[in-house]
């Protein structure tokens, strides 16, 4: 009964603020303003215009700040701290963060409908219909904001993969005497993958009158790889170090052995991983055992 009613009173609310935006595009539920009825006769005037103060254009407009808003703060209740805006700017994405948060919040919307349509199909008890209820929701948002963390983490493993490359090929561009930017350029135009691809956004940044460091400082910024970091330090000192080539080179033999590093990490702990089910596999078999005489012996005790 209480989700019926709730039903009920949604239904309500969205037939009436249907019946408002459907009223607002009609011109004669409208009493046109002061400016609206004194702009046929100012000069220059081509016709009488008679804005809408309440249209579907105007309530977008009002709803998609206010949902980003939304969006926004429950991705930090639920523990992403990092911006959208930043991640969707990391990846090089054409969506809006507005039209991301706005598309989301929708699928929730049409998650929770579908999830009440269902407790009330099936008329599952009520525990059962509040989990479905609220966890539908909750699990559409989440495999939405998933999609992006995802993408956004496998762009910084590729770019701390790349980079020791990238860095090498910097290097080698100028010890042969070929300055910063050159160095850039020539990367961004002949290589491929995501360093590239930011080489090129740090190129366009460039040409829109941003200096070589601050363009490679908002590089770093925005990807947020530790490799990077120290790059860019490195590539920052360009006026100032006679020979940049070879502390690029340094720091490119700094990253492989960082990378190595972390590779003999990761091949470690997945040989203990391996380990985890053989080690239950021959402990329950021997506890079991170990049980029997145990219990056998509790039983002759007991009868004594």
């Amino acid at each position: 009964m209480i989700i019926r009613a709730a039903l009920l009173v949604l239904a309500g609310l969205v037939g009436v603020s249907g019946l408002t935006l459907l009223f607002a595009e009609l011109r004669w539920f409208q009493r046109p303003g002061l400016v609206a009825r004194l702009s046929p006769y100012a000069p220059g005037s081509v016709g009488r215009t008679r804005p809408l103060l309440l249209s579907v254009d105007s309530v977008r407009e009002i709803l998609r700040p206010l949902t980003h808003d939304a969006g926004e703060r429950l991705a930090r209740l639920f523990g992403v701290n990092e911006s959208l805006d930043l991640r969707l700017r990391r990846i090089h994405a054409s969506t809006d963060p507005v039209d991301f948060r706005v598309r989301q919040l929708t699928r929730t919307g049409l998650a929770f409908v579908a999830s009440v349509g269902i407790a009330i199909a099936t008329t599952a008890a009520p525990p059962v219909a509040m989990l479905l209820v609220g966890g539908g929701p909750v699990l559409a948002f989440l495999l939405t904001e998933q999609q992006v963390v995802a993408k956004s983490a496998a762009w910084q493993r590729r770019t701390a993969a790349e980079l020791p490359v990238v860095a090498e090929q910097l290097a080698m561009l100028m010890s042969a005497g070929w300055s910063l930017t050159a160095a850039l350029s020539r990367i961004a135009a002949r290589g491929q993958g995501v360093c590239a691809t930011d080489v090129r956004s740090v190129m366009l940044r460039m040409r829109q009158g941003l200096g070589e460091t601050q363009a490679l400082r908002e590089w770093s910024d925005r990807v947020d790889v530790e490799t990077v970091h120290r790059l860019v330090a490195v590539l920052a000192m360009n006026r100032e170090a006679s020979d940049l080539g070879r502390l690029i080179t340094a720091e490119a033999q700094a990253m492989r052995r960082d990378a190595q590093r972390q590779l003999i990490e990761t091949i470690e702990r997945r040989g203990q991983q391996v380990w985890i089910p053989v080690t239950v596999a021959a402990l329950v078999p021997g506890v079991l055992l170990m049980g029997v005489p145990f219990v056998d012996a509790l039983r002759v005790f007991s009868s004594t």
